[in-house]
């Protein structure tokens, strides 16, 4: 959360705190034995520490999903697990239209080719040197219509761009949707914004890519495992796609051999998982959590899972 640039008085004037900026697996338990209320994110609170943590009676995700916490273990506990939510829509959505207008009108390659000196040799006041196009009148496939699929809907209407809903399965018969073969083909921006579960794992594969269009610009700020990232690779490779632009990866932090890394090229943009990270709603992000914590200590708990 980087408190250097954050105000935590409402979160410390909500209860006394122990902080630990990182924390080894084995060191868990020991650190929770006599705590009350935990706030946590990325470490994994399974049935064995929640069963250690005696005292355990409030869970404060710091973040939406809640996938690192045992909830039925902690329903078991009767320790009640609230998230925070819709606090860094703005940021998400302004970072996906950066990404999306980033490749559409090619900002890095032209950037490379000025100080690279193509401008200062042309005879002519305008470099042109690779195509470039409007978003009006683009098709925006949307897959996870929730909150964030929504805003960027809604700011893709803005652009004058044609949006696609995709259906959640088969079975999806509400107005307004489309199959997801028929999205993928028609799509030419297409935006992820759904959870990852153990049913979509890898959607977006070698199959996927292959019903693109050529050009198409494929968007994932949501969960890196919504992609298979090998196949996607092959279709950059062979610019069989028109580009890509990730602010997630499976593996976080990425290893330094990841082949994604390490494909440097104009059709790709990769961006340390900061979608969200804008300071304001960091700051939403603290002053929610305090919210949830005086909600609990007041006998009406908050945005429970």
């Amino acid at each position: 959360m980087y408190p250097d640039d954050l105000d935590f008085s409402k979160l410390e004037n909500a209860a006394s705190w122990q902080w630990f900026d990182n924390s080894n697996a084995s060191d868990i338990q020991h650190c929770l034995e006599d705590t009350e209320i935990i706030v946590s994110n990325k470490v994994f609170l399974d049935r064995e520490i929640l069963q250690s943590c005696k005292h355990l009676k409030l869970i404060c995700v710091a973040a939406t999903g809640t996938n690192n916490v045992d909830i039925e273990a902690a329903k078991q506990q009767g320790i009640v697990v609230c998230n925070v939510r819709a606090y860094a829509t703005s940021s998400v959505v302004q970072h996906v239209f950066s990404l999306i207008l980033a490749l559409n009108r090619k900002l890095f390659s032209y950037r490379e080719s000025v100080f690279a000196g193509d401008w200062s040799r042309s005879d002519f006041f305008c470099y042109f040197g690779e195509p470039i196009s409007a978003l009006e009148g683009k098709t925006l496939g949307i897959i996870g219509y929730g909150e964030l699929g929504k805003a960027v809907a809604k700011i893709a209407q803005c652009f004058a761009m044609k949006v696609l809903i995709a259906k959640r399965d088969e079975t999806d018969v509400r107005s307004g949707r489309t199959d997801l073969t028929t999205l993928l083909a028609e799509s030419d921006v297409l935006s992820l914004h759904c959870p990852l579960t153990e049913h979509n794992y890898h959607m977006i594969s070698e199959k996927e890519l292959s019903l693109m269009k050529p050009d198409v610009i494929l968007i994932n700020a949501a969960r890196g495992g919504l992609i298979d990232e090998q196949a996607l690779l092959h279709s950059l490779e062979k610019n069989q796609i028109g580009g890509a632009a990730l602010d997630v990866l499976e593996q976080e932090p990425p290893s330094v051999n990841n082949a994604l890394i390490n494909y440097q090229a104009d059709n790709l943009i990769i961006t340390p998982h900061i979608a969200w990270a804008s300071r304001q709603s960091r700051q939403k992000l603290v002053n929610e959590i305090a919210k949830n914590i005086q909600a609990y200590l007041q006998g009406q708990p908050r945005n429970i899972v």
